[in-house]
This record gives structure tokens, sequence and C-alpha cells, in this order.
């Protein structure tokens, strides 16, 4: 079985960078050689299916690098499914109340800790005890991405087998009446407090991560990030643009 690199990162008090935006095996692939720790894959807001989830984790297992699927609903189904084609991790949004952090556990994890539906995920080809050792290789994480969770962050944290606790700022600034509202000092501070609130009840925090404010979480405690590498990009390509602009005009 495949050793789950951001879970055992996790439980060693390490950080964990995670990428987004790899919807294609070719991307996983051109990333593979930065050594990042995982590649999260998009089921709730892109054109990623279950039929898509076994080759995209493949390229990811290629790597050494954990392969984190967002799914788009709280469901039992949907969350064994995924891991049943392949993914190491999952994400599952708006999880408001402790009851549906447990029941994310219940559908993502066998018994004794749940009752994930019992099949033989393609991580467990040919491994004998695959059932035994699944809850030990298996990430989890939940959103806290409402004001609702965070009003009952203190229940919810005290649900256990749950790796990180993600604060998601989009969707809670919109919950919070601050549209497209990152930046708004009220939902950072909010942010802020609910990593706080996280760390200080001895869990793992995750963070939406960029080049501006990565230092600022690391310093907070937070110790798993999600980032996108299409800034990356961008701004590597206004800086040739402006070299040849330059150039030209000299």
């Amino acid at each position: 079985m495949r050793e789950n690199r951001a879970k055992h990162k996790l439980e060693r008090g390490e950080i964990v960078v995670c990428l987004s935006g790899n919807n294609s095996t070719d991307m996983i692939d051109q990333l593979g050689p930065l050594d990042f720790d995982a590649i999260w894959i998009e089921g709730e807001h892109g054109p990623v299916d279950f039929a898509d989830i076994p080759d995209l984790t493949r390229a990811c297992d290629l790597w050494g690098m954990t392969s984190i699927v967002r799914v788009n609903q709280n469901n039992p189904g949907i969350i064994y499914r995924t891991f049943d084609v392949g993914a190491q991790g999952i994400v599952v949004p708006h999880v408001n109340t402790a009851d549906e952090a447990k029941a994310v556990v219940d559908a993502a994890k066998f018994h004794p800790l749940g009752n994930r539906g019992m099949y033989m995920s393609r991580q467990g080809y040919g491994v004998a005890d695959y059932f035994q050792r699944a809850n030990d290789e298996t990430l989890v994480i939940v959103l806290i991405e409402d004001i609702i969770a965070v009003n009952n962050l203190a229940e919810i944290l005290t649900v256990d087998n749950i790796d990180v606790f993600f604060v998601a700022p989009s969707d809670l600034a919109q919950t919070m009446g601050h549209l497209g509202g990152t930046d708004n000092p009220e939902v950072a501070a909010t942010v802020d407090g609910a990593l706080q609130q996280i760390i200080a009840a001895g869990r793992n925090a995750g963070a939406l991560a960029n080049d501006a404010n990565i230092e600022h979480y690391i310093n907070l405690g937070a110790r798993f990030f999600l980032t996108g590498w299409a800034a990356w990009v961008a701004a590597g390509g206004n800086a040739f643009k402006a070299r040849v602009d330059a150039a030209a005009s000299a």
C-alpha cells in the first residue's frame, strides 16, 4: 500500500503544501518534479468525475504526491466511492456541525472508526491486509467555510479522525455578508480566529495560502496549505513580456 505522504507529515507536525488547479494527468506529471506534498483534484467546482479520478490519482502516485479529491457534498456513497477509485484523501465542503463531521468520518473510515462501504480500493490491489491498514492511509479534510461552522467550531473540533480542519475564506466571506470580500478585515479576523481555535485544540489547521500570506499562516501555527500555481505562471509570464517590451523599445 502506498504511504500517504501528506497524512504522515501532518502526524509528525510538519508542513504540507497542496497544489490546486490540476485537472489533467499531463499537468500533474509536469508538476511532479517540483516535489510538492499533495495535489488537490477538484470534484466540487471543476470538471472531475469518478471516471477521471483513477488516472489522476495514478499520476500523483508516480510522483509520490498524495492525491486529495474535493467532493461536491457530504454524501457517504460519494465519499467512499472516491476512495474506492484511488484517492488517498478526501475534502468535504460545508461541514457545519459536529454531526456532519461525524458523518464524514463514518463514510471515510472502515470499522472500528466508521462504516465505509466494504470494497477494495485501487490503492489496495495486491495488499492482503488492505482493510486493516486502509484507515491509517486515508486523509480526511473538512472545510470550515460558513459562519455557522465557525460558530459551531468548538463542537466540530471534538470529532476525532479528521486530519485537517480547513478554513476556507471565500464562502465564509459570502456567509458573513461580504460577497467576494476575502480581504475584508472582519473576514480576515474571523479566519485567523478560527485557525487559532483549531490550533489551540491540538488539531491541524488548513489555510488558503499565497505568496503574500504564507508566512503569516505558518506563524499562526497552521500546517496544511492549499495554493494555486496559476498566479506563479501569470507572474512569470508578465515578467517575460516586460523584458520583451523593454528590449524591443531599447
